[in-house]
């Protein structure tokens, strides 16, 4: 095909009816999505974490934190007083972003440990691309050593896997902000240490639990989902525990809420304080029974009954004292290291991570604009692959022009999800690094325990056979959903 034919295709996916109808609306944000084949049919046991898992918060509460937090940097912290100008911004930070602690950078970095250029931020402002290059001594990657610990805390870079995290990082650049436009000399490492700490206080002390308990119909979200899922699965035979950090008059609270009094009947093991992820990878602390006032008993634990509370314990006894093991327990959290991964990795059991924010990414993968902007970058991918052979003067500027346009489609399809940092699944083209990590951790994954109510409990996930860069595509859901509807399918099916 010659140049202009080519140019003639690509100029007619610009017109109305590039998309059929109907296109734009095929995800559903109640879907249970499958990285591994789950049969629930084989699923005899249900586990569950509290927070984010079956208590869901509203966006209300990160205010309170980073507000309290910001308070405590400078009424204890003796941080400067023009840090209380600055209110939470709801809409800044996403979850699985990486901190620089001794840059001061906070920024998105891909599963191949590469920076998302033009997801750098210093303070509240974009750091360019030449500046971070230069800084990472001419690349834009970061060694296995630095990034993280397997439970994402690295000696140099912190990654923010939880929602609770998205306080902590809007603090952080806030404080930033506030030494950098103010010209004031500091240190990043204090700085990180000092947030880091500010916000540990409002977890230690209490003082989210205690809005929480005051106001539960402003903070907690969709009780009603989760008593549903509790009184199917319940109802069904399948046997149901609860494992959280949480203490248990917040737990009992809550849950009353939600629930109903007799919430503690749908479990046949609650462990409250457990202490994630050391209940899961050591056998140190034994089980406690919590009495109807919060308090602990001294005796020994011989067995975990139904109907009592138990606070700390370990992974090892659980499982001597339940026989709950391997791929017949299905375990919900929200956070793919605390909750996730030890359970997949070490011990067997199927794992589902709640993902809140898909049910907002979905709604705009789902919007026209979207799907036109990659359809058309993921066709001008494809001609790019084509025209680079052709050397003479016009093809070259054609394939400046073309990179150009692609650079501005993916600012676009970034923007839409966050003007900062994008999508939390993708950069331009590669899975994020925490899209990675919620493949490996995961079985499966949802926005919430209440997709569960739209599967039968005999029902089995299958995960789609996504093809391999070096295999054809086998089905059309599997295919670009542009390039498979453009004028030019045959010449371009072949190069996808």
């Amino acid at each position: 095909m010659t140049v202009v034919g080519l140019l003639i295709c690509g100029f007619s996916l610009l017109s109305a009816d590039l998309l059929p109808p109907g296109v734009c609306n095929l995800l559903n944000s109640s879907t249970v999505y499958a990285n591994n084949e789950v049969a629930l049919g084989d699923i005899e046991v249900y586990g569950f974490d509290y927070d984010y898992t079956l208590a869901l918060y509203s966006s209300a509460l990160h205010s309170m934190i980073f507000n309290t937090a910001r308070d405590i940097l400078v009424e204890q912290y003796k941080y400067p007083a023009g840090i209380l100008k600055y209110e939470y911004l709801p809409n800044f930070a996403v979850r699985g972003l990486h901190y620089d602690i001794n840059k001061g950078l906070l920024m998105k970095i891909d599963a191949y440990h590469y920076i998302e250029l033009g997801t750098v931020y210093r303070g509240l402002k974009p750091v360019p691309d030449e500046e971070v290059i230069e800084l990472y001594q001419g690349t834009h990657h970061i060694p296995l050593h630095q990034v993280s610990g397997f439970y994402g805390k690295g000696p140099a870079v912190k990654q923010y896997m939880d929602i609770f995290s998205l306080p902590e990082m809007n603090l952080l650049a806030v404080a930033n902000d506030f030494f950098l436009s103010n010209d004031i000399d500091y240190d990043p490492v204090h700085l990180y240490k000092d947030v880091t700490d500010a916000i540990r206080d409002v977890h230690i002390k209490g003082f989210m639990y205690k809005w929480i308990m005051e106001d539960l119909e402003k903070y907690i979200v969709r009780g009603d989902e989760t008593s549903s899922v509790l009184h199917r699965l319940a109802t069904h035979g399948r046997k149901l525990f609860l494992i959280t950090n949480s203490p248990f008059s917040f737990v009992d609270k809550g849950m009353k809420y939600m629930v109903g009094q007799d919430w503690r009947d749908f479990f046949d093991v609650v462990i409250v304080q457990a202490d994630k992820p050391h209940f899961f990878n050591d056998c140190i602390k034994p089980f406690r029974k919590v009495d109807g006032n919060g308090d602990l008993k001294w005796d020994r634990i011989t067995k975990l009954a139904k109907g009592e509370v138990y606070k700390q314990g370990n992974l090892f006894d659980f499982l001597r004292l339940t026989g709950w093991r391997g791929s017949r327990v299905l375990y919900f959290g929200d956070h793919l290291y605390s909750d996730l991964a030890d359970l997949m990795l070490r011990h067997g059991w199927r794992t589902g991570a709640i993902v809140p924010e898909l049910e907002t990414e979905t709604k705009i993968v789902n919007t026209e604009q979207y799907s036109q902007s990659l359809t058309w970058m993921q066709a001008l991918t494809g001609l790019l692959e084509r025209m680079q052979s052709f050397h003479d003067l016009d093809s070259q500027q054609i394939l400046r022009d073309w990179m150009k346009e692609r650079q501005e489609l993916r600012a676009v399809t970034k923007n839409l999800f966050n003007p900062q940092f994008g999508s939390i699944f993708r950069t331009c083209h590669n899975p994020t690094y925490f899209s990675r990590r919620l493949c490996r951790f995961s079985d499966l994954y949802m926005a919430s325990i209440s997709c569960l109510l739209n599967y039968d409990l005999n029902y089995t996930f299958f995960p789609r056979r996504t093809p391999l860069q070096h295999e054809a595509p086998l089905w059309m859901d599997q295919l670009c959903t542009g390039c498979m509807k453009t004028p030019f399918l045959e010449e371009m099916a072949h190069i996808r």
